[in-house]
């Protein structure tokens, strides 16, 4: 029989127990990685392309507070859903460690739990799933859905078992408990099976509750009272929650802490009210920007991230916001495939002739796709002629900030290059009330964002033949 992995850390001064963290500390996470490869098919393999990897969740850093509720938000795909599901491991970590500090049994490493340990988290830390209707499964009486979790630990049969079903239904509002406990989940409006899938969720007596987007799918209308109802809970149960979404507002409203991700990085977090009042991380300036404003006198700026999410297995390099950034400088990480954006972009702009003409001296920009510091065009009969292309480009946007990347252009004799400056992925450095993940926020800065140079911020003009 293999021997059970030991998951209890040692104690004392070299218990492992994060930097930061304190007696308070609920669960740690250090340097957590879950990264997924992607199989490739017979003809990748074939054309030698190598398996891709997709970093969900890479090199997180978290802290979570025994009585708070941590928020974590952003975009579709940022890593959040990896990162709840994670925590209950639910997602196999590949990197890095979750510590869940067990007032019973010490520090335990959740990502060496197996099995039995497994199990036992799962009665401490518990997760409301985002789409009720598909949580709740459709031939169980809400009866043995939400008992269910006290038969699989062998907590209650029988009477008890009832009694405890009944309970837990009267406290999260379906009352009376008699009413709903033969109904089927067809039977129950979406607020009602939410209520059910919480009452499944607390009726283990968890000390955490993860919970993903748990009012996404539900009517404007019965929001708010969701919110309320896990604002009762955790002050009667005494919970900590982790809260996922990519609702700033609900977020404003339910959080004493919010983490920003994107592409699966924090890239700022702190106090809520900090968070909103004085937001550090263009990509948080972005999301608050995005929030509706309800009075439709008011008119708002919408200063929105320009392009879409990049590929999670191909992010981009030094900070991976960069290439959507309005205020990106030199060292934001500028690469080739930012020289193909530019240049595709510009030519949805342009009529088809112009296009064509512009095409045919460019060349082909596949090879652009493979991230390097420098990027090739045309060739060496028509490197002025790009020169000139790219100064059009330019001056049709001379504030385009992919412009203060440019470190070098140089007419050679295979085409034009374009060479960039080694950009920077900045980590989590501490800015005022809060920690931020960008190059305007260097290390031992009082919280103010460097001044931005206008213009080209000092990138070399597209015509200077360097």
């Amino acid at each position: 029989m293999p021997t059970k992995p030991d998951t209890t850390l040692p104690l004392g001064p070299d218990s492992g127990r994060a930097p930061g963290s304190g007696p308070d500390t609920v669960l740690d996470l250090d340097g957590l990685e879950v990264h997924y490869e992607l199989s490739s098919g017979v003809l990748s393999r074939l054309l030698g392309v190598g398996t891709r990897t997709v970093k969900a969740v890479d090199g997180i850093d978290l802290h979570l507070r025994r009585g708070e509720v941590l928020g974590v938000v952003g975009e579709s795909g940022s890593g959040k859903t990896t990162l709840g599901r994670a925590l209950l491991g639910l997602a196999p970590t590949t990197g890095g460690r979750i510590t869940y500090h067990d007032l019973e049994r010490g520090p335990r490493r959740v990502s060496s739990m197996r099995g039995a340990e497994l199990r036992h988290l799962r009665t401490d830390v518990q997760m409301v799933f985002q789409d009720p209707h598909a949580a709740l499964n459709p031939s169980m009486t809400i009866e043995t859905a939400v008992g269910h979790p006290l038969k699989i630990h062998g907590i209650a049969r029988g009477a008890e078992l009832r009694r405890r079903v009944a309970a837990a239904l009267e406290r999260v509002g379906l009352a009376p408990a008699e009413q709903f406990m033969e109904k089927f989940p067809a039977d129950l409006s979406g607020g009602q099976k939410q209520r059910a899938v919480i009452a499944r969720a607390i009726i283990l007596d968890p000390r955490v509750l993860v919970a993903d987007e748990p009012v996404s799918m539900l009517d404007m209308s019965v929001r708010a009272k969701i919110l309320q109802l896990m604002l009762d809970l955790k002050r009667d149960l005494d919970l900590t929650y982790v809260y996922i979404t990519h609702d700033l507002a609900t977020a404003k409203f339910f959080c004493d802490r919010v983490a920003i991700m994107y592409l699966g990085r924090v890239v700022e977090i702190g106090p809520t009210e900090e968070i909103f009042a004085n937001p550090r991380h263009p990509y948080t300036k972005a999301l608050l920007q995005a929030i509706p404003e309800p009075d439709p006198e008011r008119s708002v700026p919408r200063d929105l991230p320009r392009g879409e999410i990049p590929d999670a297995a191909r992010p981009p390099m030094g900070c991976s916001f960069h290439p959507r950034c309005p205020v990106a400088v030199e060292n934001c990480g500028w690469e080739s495939r930012d020289l193909r954006v530019l240049l595709e972009q510009h030519w949805t702009r342009v009529d088809p002739a112009t296009y064509e003409e512009e095409k045919a001296l460019v060349g082909d920009l596949d090879h652009l796709d493979e991230p390097a510091l420098e990027g090739r065009l045309g060739n060496g009969a028509g490197a002025e002629q790009v020169g000139g292309i790219l100064e059009r480009i330019r001056q049709e946007n001379p504030e385009d900030p992919f412009w203060r990347g440019v470190a070098d252009l140089a007419a050679e004799d295979d085409g034009l290059h374009v060479r960039f400056g080694p950009g920077e992925d900045p980590p989590l450095r501490p800015a005022g009330g809060v920690e931020v993940a960008c190059v305007l926020y260097p290390a031992g800065t009082s919280g103010e964002a460097e001044s931005v140079a206008e213009g080209s911020g000092g990138g070399v003009p597209p015509n200077s033949g360097q």
